[in-house]
């Protein structure tokens, strides 16, 4: 009996420490928005648009140029 409980307890404190480091993950996946450079964005295989002010394809696909 005493087994299962510390299986149990083993089983709950991993899926806890799972959950908290998806949501450490997601908060920096949702922090500030990035920004790069036109030949960063050249780099990473995309096209720097000038007038939208994005990288379009590549690596940096959807970021902001600064």
């Amino acid at each position: 009996m005493r087994i299962r409980r510390i299986l149990a307890a083993v089983i709950a404190t991993a899926a806890l420490a799972g959950l908290g480091l998806t949501g450490a993950a997601t908060a920096t996946a949702q922090g500030a928005p990035s920004y790069v450079t036109p030949s960063e964005c050249k780099q990473g295989g995309g096209t720097a648009d000038l007038t939208d002010n994005l990288c379009k394809g590549g690596t940096h696909n959807g970021e902001k140029i600064d």
